[in-house]
């Protein structure tokens, strides 16, 4: 049975550009005529230290703003963030709901049996896949191993449209969105990869694009429900 809001937790290592996704994510999910907000945690802005993002959308107004302590998704961006702990929350999947999902960005294998009995019997579906690959390969950069991380997100949910995803990236990239410390820096820098702004449009939603189809297909392999209700209509 869908639910009328879900909270998504996303455990990081700076840089990888997890607070852009959480951000992308809510603007996304609003265009689609969702309810929809995002907020960072992290301490000292240093790549490779610990950081979590947090989006929540829902077809209910939301006025939770701090940690997500009971995700219905888990989304692991970095394989240490299991492999050495390196997150806020530990383990990567404390407090997560029934029925819920994990998804792992890594090319081998990271749970072990212990975990996977624990998500079992909760009825956790886990997607791992190398998404920095799908990044590196459309676009060229790992840095847009977050716009691979989103497709797949939003692949599994199946309630917001790629034209969404789109308009969440525009609104980050093309408008004066103003962030801050290390996530104004990843910007710049992710920005400085591509020649024109559009190009860096083009290459994150095809990175989006191509993550978002996978997971669509990987859903109906291992039977994962659309858990978040369609969008209320808009009112003319």
């Amino acid at each position: 049975m869908s639910k009328d809001s879900i909270k998504i937790r996303m455990p990081a290592l700076g840089g990888q550009g997890a607070v852009t996704a959480a951000h992308i994510a809510a603007t996304a999910a609003d265009t689609e005529g969702y309810y929809a907000v995002s907020n960072p945690f992290f301490g000292a802005e240093k790549r490779m230290a610990p950081s979590e993002s947090y989006t929540r959308i829902g077809t209910v107004p939301i006025y939770d703003r701090g940690e997500v302590v009971y995700p219905d998704i888990v989304m692991i961006y970095h394989p240490q963030v299991v492999t050495m702990g390196k997150s806020y929350t530990m383990p990567f999947y404390a407090g997560i709901k029934d029925n819920g999902l994990v998804i792992i960005n890594s090319d081998i294998e990271l749970l072990t049996e212990g975990d996977k009995k624990i998500l079992a019997d909760k009825n956790v579906k886990v997607l791992t896949r190398d998404f920095t690959k799908f990044a590196v390969e459309i676009a060229g950069t790992e840095l847009a191993t977050n716009m691979a991380m989103l497709g797949a997100l939003f692949g599994a949910l199946g309630t917001v449209s790629k034209p969404a995803i789109e308009e969440g990236i525009k609104d980050r990239f093309l408008k004066k969105y103003t962030a801050s410390g290390g996530t104004a820096t990843l910007d710049s820098v992710i920005q400085k990869k591509f020649k024109k702004k559009q190009d860096l449009i083009d290459k994150n939603l095809q990175t989006a694009s191509a993550a978002f189809d996978l997971t669509v297909e990987w859903c109906k392999e291992v039977g994962f429900e659309r858990m978040l209700d369609a969008p209320n209509p808009v009112e003319a």
